[in-house]
């Protein structure tokens, strides 16, 4: 008789059986023959059937390098795209390639090799913006028997788009005579009257900003770093005011200004006075870092280049002197006419230098290579009175109350050449005391003693313009974004020379200068040694005692001296001898043996 388990325990739990465990496995036909699976790699299973190859996000292969083009490649769209003209690529090149054999360890040779992968794709890609650019500059052109200069203004803005055609305009004004200057983007315009009349506008859209009048004469105006802020040359100050007309600051230290003329990335405010004091303000700190005498009296020609920053400055003797605020001598000069000068002006790339004078005469200069042949001339009937030069190379000049521009810079010609005619021709109703162009816009600003005129000059603007550079169209944000970028990349004035690529060469010494501190060591004097004893307490020294502890500081600095002179000397010499037998100058010395101490001595030379 069993026993029967006892109530409220619970049974054995028996495990499942798997699939695989074939012991005890049931003899029925779902479970019989059941074999243990061992899983294999990959590569050691035979697996019939076909595979689905899932498509997987492909890994980023290497860029080639720039400028080549793949040889598998069999596409004529694919090779015709990744083709860039030579001419563009030279255009945006950033200079000749660093050679990496000058390099020692393999890591920096191979960051110098991966950096200049990384120019040339660079300048591949400013290339293909080219692309990008659509716009072009147009001129006019005449039909046969007609001429450019016969068109008027008036016909000009007859046949243009009504956008064109709202840029010519005239303001009359009532107290001039003008001067005038538009801001580095072309969008605001700025006139100063000469008895007193300020006022800064939005030229496009005709909103006025500010109009007021200071009360005394006004010999020049200028738009500084943003078009918020401006200069104006008042009678015995410098002034500078806001956007909405309020007096922000007063510059004595610049006095009897004539003209002003502004540097955008040194941030200099550039002066010339009545006695010939040039001076150069830096408006970001407030502060005057350079102001002396030219000598040239007084200066009514100023202008800067705008490829180095060098401040050009006219005189009466016809000769043009090129200035740096850290040097108080002129850095060039250049005779360029027999009389005085009337005007003068430098093209907005920094490669000619336009004058005119007395003459009659209108002469281009190579600014680059100071030759004392002008590149083009240009003869007039009336010495020209106001000179200036457009971004596509545009020649302007006036003639008391007569403007003339001509399309090519370098052609020569002029109204004493009836060879080459001026392109568009312009009568006003005054003198012409002022004459800009007007960035990227075909317009040309004249402002006389009546008022002002905005001429349409097509072809005269740059059609495509870099707006992390210049934005006609930019908002308060992006004023204030560009300002403070152009604070951080702020050049020093010290940089400011004839040659800017003076920075990257070494100031390694010429052999001149080798020679010179050579010789300097065999001539050199002890230094003279100035030792301050401390005070002591009275009984604890004396001055004999103090004397004689001065005299042993000042013998042991001096044996120290001629020590390191002789030492000098002596390395000297012999890198002079060890030259010299390179050199194969010297006879070999024979070798030295024992019996070397009985030759005769050789006799010394008695001095009679």
């Amino acid at each position: 008789m069993s026993k029967a388990p006892p109530k409220g325990r619970a049974k054995p739990k028996v495990p499942y059986k798997r699939y695989f465990d074939t012991d005890n496995a049931a003899a029925d036909g779902d479970t019989a023959g059941l074999q243990p699976v061992k899983l294999k790699r990959k590569n050691q299973q035979n697996v019939v059937g076909e595979f689905i190859r899932m498509q997987t996000q492909s890994k980023a292969s290497k860029p080639l390098r720039p400028n080549k083009v793949k040889a598998e490649a069999t596409d004529p769209d694919e090779a015709r795209k990744s083709h860039v003209p030579p001419e563009l690529l030279a255009k945006y090149s950033r200079g000749e390639k660093v050679e990496a054999r000058g390099v020692k360890t393999r890591h920096f040779k191979e960051q110098q090799e991966r950096k200049e992968v990384y120019l040339d794709y660079a300048t591949e890609q400013a290339a293909r913006t080219e692309l990008l650019l659509q716009e072009t500059a147009g001129q006019l052109g005449a039909d046969e028997g007609e001429i450019t200069a016969e068109y008027r203004q008036e016909q000009i803005a007859a046949n243009v788009d009504l956008q064109s055609a709202s840029k010519h305009f005239q303001l009359k004004l009532e107290f001039g005579p003008y001067t005038m200057r538009y801001s580095k983007n072309g969008r605001h315009l700025l006139l100063g009257g000469r008895r007193g009349h300020v006022a800064a506008f939005d030229w496009v859209t005709k909103k006025l900003h500010c109009e007021f009048n200071v009360m005394e004469s006004v010999a020049d105006v200028q738009w500084l770093h943003v078009p918020t802020m401006y200069a104006v040359a008042q009678k015995s100050w410098v002034y500078f005011y806001d956007k909405k007309g309020t007096e922000l600051h007063c510059v004595k230290r610049l006095t009897n200004v004539n003209r002003l003329d502004f540097l955008p990335y040194h941030f200099l405010l550039a002066a010339g006075n009545s006695a010939g004091y040039a001076s150069w303000l830096d408006v970001s700190m407030g502060e005057l870092v350079g102001n002396f005498n030219t000598g040239l009296g007084d200066i009514r020609l100023l202008r800067h280049n705008p490829s180095n920053g060098v401040l050009c400055v006219g005189g009466s003797r016809g000769v043009v002197s090129m200035w740096s605020p850290k040097v108080r001598e002129p850095l060039a000069k250049l005779l360029c006419h027999s009389t005085a000068m009337t005007a003068m002006t430098v093209d907005p790339k920094g490669l000619h230098l336009v004058t005119a004078g007395l003459d009659r005469n209108v002469k281009v200069w190579d600014i680059r290579m100071l030759n004392d042949q002008p590149l083009a001339l240009f003869r007039l009937r009336l010495p020209a009175n106001e000179l200036d030069v457009s971004q596509r190379g545009m020649l302007a000049l006036s003639q008391g109350n007569y403007m003339e521009t001509y399309t090519d810079l370098l052609s020569g010609g002029g109204t004493g050449d009836r060879t080459k005619l001026p392109y568009l021709r312009q009568r006003c109703d005054a003198f012409v005391h002022g004459l800009r162009f007007c960035p990227y816009e075909d317009v040309l600003g004249l402002s006389t003693a009546k008022g002002f005129h905005s001429v349409l000059v097509p072809g005269s603007g740059e059609p495509n313009y870099d707006a992390l550079e210049d934005n006609p169209y930019e908002t308060s944000k992006q004023r204030r974004e560009h300002e403070v970028h152009a604070l951080l990349e702020k050049i020093p004035p010290e940089l400011i020379t004839l040659d800017p690529n003076e920075i990257t060469g070494v100031d390694a010494p010429t052999l001149q200068e080798k020679i010179d501190a050579k010789r300097q060591l065999f001539h050199l004097k002890p230094p003279a040694i100035r030792m301050n004893s401390r005070r002591k307490m009275k009984g604890r020294g004396g001055t004999a005692k103090a004397s004689r502890n001065k005299q042993i500081v000042k013998d042991t600095k001096r044996k120290e001296f001629i020590a390191e002179v002789r030492q000098a000397k002596k390395s000297v010499i012999k890198q002079h001898s060890s030259s010299k037998e390179l050199a194969g100058d010297s006879k070999p010395k024979p070798p030295r043996s024992v019996l070397d101490r009985f030759k005769p001595k050789p006799q010394k030379k008695h001095k009679t």
